[in-house]
Protein backbone atom coordinates (compact mmCIF):
# COMPACT_ATOMS: atom_id res chain seq x y z
CA UNK A 1 0.00 0.00 0.00
CA UNK A 2 1.48 3.77 -0.87
CA UNK A 3 -0.21 6.65 0.98
CA UNK A 4 -0.17 9.77 -0.63
CA UNK A 5 0.12 13.35 1.71
CA UNK A 6 -1.47 16.46 -0.13
CA UNK A 7 1.17 19.15 1.28
CA UNK A 8 -0.06 21.64 -0.85
CA UNK A 9 -2.64 22.12 -3.32
CA UNK A 10 -2.19 25.94 -4.20
CA UNK A 11 -1.12 27.57 -7.31
CA UNK A 12 1.68 30.13 -7.68
CA UNK A 13 0.32 32.76 -5.57
CA UNK A 14 -0.81 30.84 -3.28
CA UNK A 15 -4.28 30.70 -0.93
CA UNK A 16 -4.84 33.51 0.69
CA UNK A 17 -3.60 35.16 -1.75
CA UNK A 18 -1.66 38.55 -0.51
CA UNK A 19 -3.84 41.65 -0.49
CA UNK A 20 -7.16 40.01 -1.70
CA UNK A 21 -10.37 40.00 0.07
CA UNK A 22 -12.60 37.97 -2.23
CA UNK A 23 -14.71 35.28 -0.30
CA UNK A 24 -11.91 32.57 -0.71
CA UNK A 25 -9.10 34.40 0.25
CA UNK A 26 -11.19 34.97 3.52
CA UNK A 27 -12.89 32.16 3.92
CA UNK A 28 -12.83 30.13 7.45
CA UNK A 29 -13.12 27.20 5.96
CA UNK A 30 -9.49 25.14 6.42
CA UNK A 31 -9.55 23.34 3.18
CA UNK A 32 -9.35 26.79 1.25
CA UNK A 33 -6.10 27.36 2.38
CA UNK A 34 -3.74 26.37 0.06
CA UNK A 35 0.09 26.33 0.24
CA UNK A 36 1.99 25.89 -3.02
CA UNK A 37 1.44 22.60 -5.26
CA UNK A 38 3.48 19.38 -3.37
CA UNK A 39 2.78 16.11 -2.54
CA UNK A 40 4.76 13.07 -0.07
CA UNK A 41 4.51 9.84 -1.35
CA UNK A 42 4.93 6.95 1.25
CA UNK A 43 5.54 3.10 0.96
CA UNK A 44 6.97 0.98 3.38
CA UNK A 45 10.51 2.64 4.40
CA UNK A 46 10.74 5.03 1.66
CA UNK A 47 9.54 8.54 1.35
CA UNK A 48 9.49 10.77 -1.56
CA UNK A 49 8.39 14.62 -2.16
CA UNK A 50 7.54 15.75 -5.43
CA UNK A 51 8.25 19.62 -5.96
CA UNK A 52 9.29 21.88 -3.22
CA UNK A 53 7.48 25.05 -3.18
CA UNK A 54 7.62 28.45 -1.16
CA UNK A 55 6.30 26.82 2.30
CA UNK A 56 8.34 23.26 1.84
CA UNK A 57 9.60 23.54 5.52
CA UNK A 58 6.26 24.68 7.24
CA UNK A 59 4.65 21.14 4.89
CA UNK A 60 7.34 19.37 6.51
CA UNK A 61 7.14 20.06 10.09
CA UNK A 62 3.69 19.81 9.71
CA UNK A 63 3.73 16.47 8.37
CA UNK A 64 6.63 15.12 10.69
CA UNK A 65 8.61 14.24 7.38
CA UNK A 66 12.03 13.04 9.04
CA UNK A 67 13.59 11.08 6.46
CA UNK A 68 13.53 11.40 2.49
CA UNK A 69 14.79 9.17 0.07
CA UNK A 70 15.11 11.88 -2.91
CA UNK A 71 12.87 14.74 -4.16
CA UNK A 72 11.53 14.30 -7.71
CA UNK A 73 10.77 17.84 -9.47
CA UNK A 74 8.37 18.09 -12.92
CA UNK A 75 9.79 21.45 -13.68
CA UNK A 76 11.79 24.69 -12.56
CA UNK A 77 8.94 27.35 -12.16
CA UNK A 78 9.79 29.19 -8.87
CA UNK A 79 6.67 27.94 -6.76
CA UNK A 80 7.78 24.30 -7.38
CA UNK A 81 11.16 25.08 -6.68
CA UNK A 82 12.36 27.60 -4.03
CA UNK A 83 12.12 25.25 -1.41
CA UNK A 84 14.83 23.79 -2.02
CA UNK A 85 17.65 25.54 0.31
CA UNK A 86 15.96 23.47 3.06
CA UNK A 87 16.80 20.01 1.87
CA UNK A 88 20.02 20.93 3.81
CA UNK A 89 18.80 18.72 6.35
CA UNK A 90 18.36 15.83 4.57
CA UNK A 91 22.24 16.24 3.33
CA UNK A 92 23.99 16.20 6.33
CA UNK A 93 25.12 12.76 6.13
CA UNK A 94 25.87 12.45 2.66
CA UNK A 95 24.95 14.10 -0.78
CA UNK A 96 21.20 14.15 -1.16
CA UNK A 97 19.54 13.14 -4.65
CA UNK A 98 16.78 15.15 -6.39
CA UNK A 99 15.40 14.22 -9.92
CA UNK A 100 14.06 15.16 -12.85
CA UNK A 101 14.73 15.55 -16.82
CA UNK A 102 18.40 17.36 -17.46
CA UNK A 103 16.83 20.43 -18.93
CA UNK A 104 14.84 21.03 -15.72
CA UNK A 105 17.78 19.89 -13.17
CA UNK A 106 20.08 22.62 -15.40
CA UNK A 107 17.97 25.09 -14.50
CA UNK A 108 17.89 24.04 -11.19
CA UNK A 109 22.10 24.14 -10.94
CA UNK A 110 21.48 27.70 -12.31
CA UNK A 111 19.43 29.27 -9.75
CA UNK A 112 21.00 26.83 -6.77
CA UNK A 113 24.59 26.98 -7.68
CA UNK A 114 26.19 26.24 -4.79
CA UNK A 115 24.03 23.41 -4.10
CA UNK A 116 26.12 21.47 -6.31
CA UNK A 117 29.55 22.61 -6.13
CA UNK A 118 32.46 19.41 -5.41
CA UNK A 119 33.31 21.55 -1.98
CA UNK A 120 30.49 22.91 -0.02
CA UNK A 121 30.56 25.74 2.69
CA UNK A 122 28.96 24.49 5.95
CA UNK A 123 25.46 24.35 6.45
CA UNK A 124 24.62 24.38 2.76
CA UNK A 125 22.53 21.56 1.08
CA UNK A 126 24.87 18.87 -1.06
CA UNK A 127 23.01 17.73 -3.51
CA UNK A 128 23.60 15.04 -6.46
CA UNK A 129 20.98 15.56 -9.89
CA UNK A 130 20.19 12.14 -10.97
CA UNK A 131 18.73 12.88 -14.59
CA UNK A 132 15.58 10.21 -15.97
CA UNK A 133 14.25 9.93 -19.53
CA UNK A 134 10.85 10.68 -20.27
CA UNK A 135 9.04 7.05 -20.26
CA UNK A 136 11.61 5.12 -18.61
CA UNK A 137 10.95 4.02 -15.04
CA UNK A 138 13.26 4.50 -12.38
CA UNK A 139 13.84 3.71 -8.76
CA UNK A 140 13.69 5.70 -5.68
CA UNK A 141 13.58 3.66 -2.49
CA UNK A 142 11.43 1.21 -2.75
CA UNK A 143 8.92 3.40 -5.28
CA UNK A 144 9.47 2.51 -9.14
CA UNK A 145 8.42 5.70 -10.73
CA UNK A 146 7.32 6.93 -14.62
CA UNK A 147 8.15 10.44 -16.00
CA UNK A 148 5.28 11.08 -18.23
CA UNK A 149 6.30 14.15 -20.13
CA UNK A 150 3.25 16.71 -20.45
CA UNK A 151 2.39 20.62 -21.65
CA UNK A 152 2.59 23.48 -19.78
CA UNK A 153 2.04 26.05 -22.33
CA UNK A 154 4.49 25.99 -24.48
CA UNK A 155 6.60 24.07 -21.98
CA UNK A 156 7.75 20.70 -21.78
CA UNK A 157 7.58 19.25 -18.40
CA UNK A 158 6.82 16.03 -16.58
CA UNK A 159 4.12 14.40 -14.45
CA UNK A 160 5.40 10.81 -12.51
CA UNK A 161 3.15 7.75 -12.34
CA UNK A 162 3.98 5.38 -9.38
CA UNK A 163 1.84 2.02 -9.31
CA UNK A 164 -1.27 2.46 -10.22
CA UNK A 165 -1.52 6.45 -9.23
CA UNK A 166 0.41 9.68 -11.29
CA UNK A 167 0.60 13.42 -9.98
CA UNK A 168 0.47 15.60 -13.22
CA UNK A 169 0.06 19.27 -12.40
CA UNK A 170 1.15 22.71 -14.17
CA UNK A 171 -0.81 20.67 -16.99
CA UNK A 172 -2.60 21.60 -20.41
CA UNK A 173 -1.94 18.73 -22.67
CA UNK A 174 -1.23 15.14 -21.28
CA UNK A 175 0.06 14.18 -24.94
CA UNK A 176 -1.75 11.42 -24.60
CA UNK A 177 -1.00 9.74 -28.23
CA UNK A 178 2.62 9.73 -27.08
CA UNK A 179 1.92 8.93 -23.64
CA UNK A 180 -0.65 5.99 -24.33
CA UNK A 181 1.41 3.33 -23.08
CA UNK A 182 2.38 4.81 -19.78
CA UNK A 183 -1.10 6.53 -19.08
CA UNK A 184 -2.95 3.19 -18.83
CA UNK A 185 -4.29 1.41 -15.93
CA UNK A 186 -3.97 4.35 -14.01
CA UNK A 187 -6.38 4.50 -11.53
CA UNK A 188 -6.01 7.37 -9.04
CA UNK A 189 -5.29 10.51 -10.67
CA UNK A 190 -3.60 13.97 -9.05
CA UNK A 191 -4.03 16.66 -11.96
CA UNK A 192 -3.45 20.33 -12.31
CA UNK A 193 -6.58 22.43 -12.51
CA UNK A 194 -6.46 25.92 -12.10
CA UNK A 195 -10.33 27.03 -12.07
CA UNK A 196 -13.51 27.40 -13.73
CA UNK A 197 -12.99 29.21 -16.72
CA UNK A 198 -9.74 28.51 -19.39
CA UNK A 199 -6.52 29.10 -18.95
CA UNK A 200 -3.26 28.96 -21.77
CA UNK A 201 -0.89 27.06 -19.68
CA UNK A 202 -3.11 24.97 -17.25
CA UNK A 203 -6.03 23.22 -17.08
CA UNK A 204 -9.71 23.73 -16.03
CA UNK A 205 -11.41 22.08 -14.00
CA UNK A 206 -13.90 20.51 -16.95
CA UNK A 207 -10.56 20.09 -19.10
CA UNK A 208 -9.02 18.22 -16.05
CA UNK A 209 -12.38 16.09 -15.85
CA UNK A 210 -11.90 15.54 -19.96
CA UNK A 211 -7.77 14.41 -19.63
CA UNK A 212 -8.99 12.14 -16.64
CA UNK A 213 -11.68 10.65 -18.29
CA UNK A 214 -9.08 9.70 -21.40
CA UNK A 215 -6.81 8.44 -19.58
CA UNK A 216 -9.99 6.46 -17.44
CA UNK A 217 -9.00 7.11 -14.19
CA UNK A 218 -11.86 6.33 -11.42
CA UNK A 219 -10.54 8.19 -8.53
CA UNK A 220 -9.69 11.66 -9.31
CA UNK A 221 -8.10 14.82 -7.33
CA UNK A 222 -7.58 18.02 -8.63
CA UNK A 223 -4.75 20.31 -7.26
CA UNK A 224 -3.18 23.89 -8.01
CA UNK A 225 -5.76 25.89 -7.71
CA UNK A 226 -6.31 29.45 -7.31
CA UNK A 227 -8.65 31.19 -5.35
CA UNK A 228 -11.60 31.89 -7.92
CA UNK A 229 -13.56 28.36 -5.98
CA UNK A 230 -13.87 26.97 -3.01
CA UNK A 231 -13.48 23.59 -1.64
CA UNK A 232 -17.08 23.21 -1.58
CA UNK A 233 -18.21 24.61 -4.58
CA UNK A 234 -15.64 22.09 -6.53
CA UNK A 235 -16.37 19.51 -4.08
CA UNK A 236 -20.13 20.22 -4.68
CA UNK A 237 -19.83 20.79 -8.84
CA UNK A 238 -18.20 17.56 -9.60
CA UNK A 239 -19.39 15.01 -6.96
CA UNK A 240 -19.20 11.57 -8.58
CA UNK A 241 -16.09 12.25 -10.63
CA UNK A 242 -13.92 13.84 -9.23
CA UNK A 243 -12.92 16.09 -6.26
CA UNK A 244 -10.63 18.95 -5.06
CA UNK A 245 -7.49 17.96 -2.80
CA UNK A 246 -6.97 20.12 -0.18
CA UNK A 247 -3.62 20.29 2.17
CA UNK A 248 -3.25 17.18 4.57
CA UNK A 249 -5.32 15.21 2.75
CA UNK A 250 -4.04 11.73 2.76
CA UNK A 251 -5.17 9.32 0.21
CA UNK A 252 -3.91 5.50 0.26
CA UNK A 253 -3.83 3.44 -2.92
CA UNK A 254 -2.93 -0.10 -3.96
CA UNK A 255 0.56 -0.27 -5.50
CA UNK A 256 -0.64 -2.71 -8.14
Amino acid sequence: MTEIEFLGTGTSHGVPVIGCHCPVCTSEDPHDRRWRSSILIRRGTSSVVIDTGYEFRLQALRSGIEHLDGVLYTHAHSDHLMGLDDLRVFSRDGRFPIYSTEPVLDTIKSVFPYAFKSWQYKGVPALTPVAVEERRPFNVGEIEFVPIPVMHGMMRIVGYRFGRAAYITDVSDILYDENKDVLMGIDTLIIGALRGRTHWSHFSFDEAVEAADLIGASKVYFTHMNHETSHRDIESRYAGRAKPGYDTLKVEVDDE
